[in-house]
């Protein structure tokens, strides 16, 4: 058996999406043209990578212990070859269960039910991120099979009813000058309103579609994937990040370039908004721009990480500005200072992503106090009190990499999603688990609806589940 250079590029891709590298992985993507070698992604199964490797090294092992007439060498130690037999994840996932005394998931009755489970199939594909519509019963997503899809999700069914219900529009993505499928939708992002989306592709447009799943208008300037987008608050502008190291501010109204900000030097991971017309970005290239639209230098740029900075946050009231990093750390930032009001050092590897609570000065719960919630590789999940710079809270469930974070809309909850298939909802008073959904695959990401009554996952195997949340029932 022997594997072509396109198809061992496309096993490293599927490795790099499987293990969180998602920025990696689609920048890897783009420069070894692995979407063009007409692989089928779902034939290859999760893990591929890992089995080739791991068969490799069985192999190489067991040639040490055979004779060369094919008899096993007698060396008095059948469990060391026994070992060899068993790969190392097995071994350990083994004794895992032996240490967990059984252990159950749903020991406290913790498990959400069936009939509170809406699972939403049709992408072919991994989909990689939702969105409520902040408006109506809308749900967003989008997947690697090339399309997103607009879904009504019923307000009060839930459970194989509501599936039946549930009607949807396809928002297939075609390049514009061959009519080819455009490849993975990478973000996607509502505005204020809930009347237009905009989303973001691997084929570097951006697209903004009315709710009825209609193209409006494509945005093409970007020379590579786009990774995110962001509506400013009046719905006037649309901001875009992209591989090729710029961001980029649109007029929605005519789809012409406002300005192009080419500041960074690498690929641009996140944007922004800081007010209706100043934003952040940040960068492989371990660095942060705050910039205002009109003005051709940056406010201010800050150096404080010391490897890629994955995303970035501003507070509630755009006072202070949240970054994490493939440096471990969680950094707080103000644009008075260039050294970080705080530098959050207590996960112990990277740092995928980070939210703040919608609490506080300048929301709607403004005596409650403010939060940020840091998700990390490491399988866990702090919440800071940004006032002292301390960690108050850490959630120690996951056992694999978490993806995302999100809070209700009260602040009460915290939703999190990670690659060992559950989505765990906790008190953000306690830290206590109050709900537990156990999924097929792994999680890409984890989102409240606006009423604080469903919660949204989207999986690796094509899925997305809606679960009905209410603690009053």
């Amino acid at each position: 058996m022997a594997l072509t250079s396109e198809e061992l590029n496309y096993l490293l891709y599927r490795y790099l999406l499987e293990s969180g590298y998602t920025h990696t992985a689609f920048t890897f993507a783009n420069e070894s043209l692995v979407k063009q070698s007409g692989i089928n992604g779902a034939d290859v199964p999760p893990g591929a990578l890992i089995s080739f490797v791991q068969k490799g090294m069985l192999y190489s092992n067991i040639e040490q212990h055979v004779n060369d007439d094919g008899t096993i060498m007698d060396d008095g130690d059948d469990d060391k070859l026994a070992s060899l037999l068993l790969p190392g994840h097995v071994q350990s996932r083994e004794n895992e269960d032996k240490d967990d005394n059984g252990d159950g998931m749903d020991e406290d009755g913790l498990e959400v039910e069936a009939s509170k489970i809406t699972t939403l199939s049709g992408h072919d594909n991994e989909v990689f991120t939702v969105a409520w519509n902040p408006v109506k019963s809308l749900l967003a997503s989008g997947s690697g099979d090339s399309s997103a899809r607009i879904w009504h999700i019923p307000a009060s069914e839930s459970g194989p009813e509501a599936e039946r219900n549930t009607q949807w529009h396809q928002l297939e993505h075609f390049n514009a000058s061959s009519n080819e499928k455009a490849k993975d939708v990478t973000t996607l992002d509502w505005n204020s309103e809930g009347s237009l989306l905009a989303t973001g592709s691997y084929d570097g447009h951006a697209r903004i579609w009315n709710e009825q799943g209609k193209l409006v208008m494509t945005l093409q300037k970007h020379k590579g994937p786009v990774f995110s987008l962001k509506w400013n608050r009046t719905g006037s502008m649309l901001l875009s990040g992209s591989v090729d190291k710029t961001a980029i501010v649109w007029d929605c109204k005519t789809g012409d370039v406002i300005q192009h900000f080419q500041l960074h030097q690498a690929p641009t991971l996140d944007v922004d908004w800081r007010n209706s017309n100043s934003f952040a970005s940040c960068s492989t290239d371990k660095t942060i721009f705050v910039c205002k639209v009109g003005e051709e230098q940056a406010v201010k740029k800050f150096s404080g990480h010391t490897d890629e900075v994955n995303a970035i946050k501003w507070d509630p009231t755009g006072t202070m500005l949240a970054s994490c990093s493939d440096d471990y750390s969680a950094k707080i930032w103000s644009v008075k200072q260039d050294e970080p009001l705080h530098d959050l050092r207590t996960h112990t590897k990277e740092i995928y992503t980070i939210k703040w609570s919608p609490t506080g000065p300048g929301t709607k719960n403004p005596n409650k106090p403010l939060l940020l919630a840091t998700a990390s590789f490491d399988s866990l999940v702090k919440l800071w009190d940004i006032e002292r710079g301390v960690d108050v809270l850490t959630l120690t469930k996951h056992t694999e990499p978490v993806y995302s974070v999100a809070f209700n809309p009260t602040g009460d909850l915290l939703a999190s999603g990670s690659f060992d298939k559950c989505l765990h909802i906790w008190s953000v008073k306690d830290g206590c688990v109050v709900k537990t959904l156990k999924g097929a695959s792994g999680i890409f990401e984890v989102a409240w609806n606006s009423a604080g009554d469903k919660v949204a996952a989207c999986f690796f195997n094509k899925v997305v589940q809606v679960i009905d949340f209410d603690l009053r029932k």
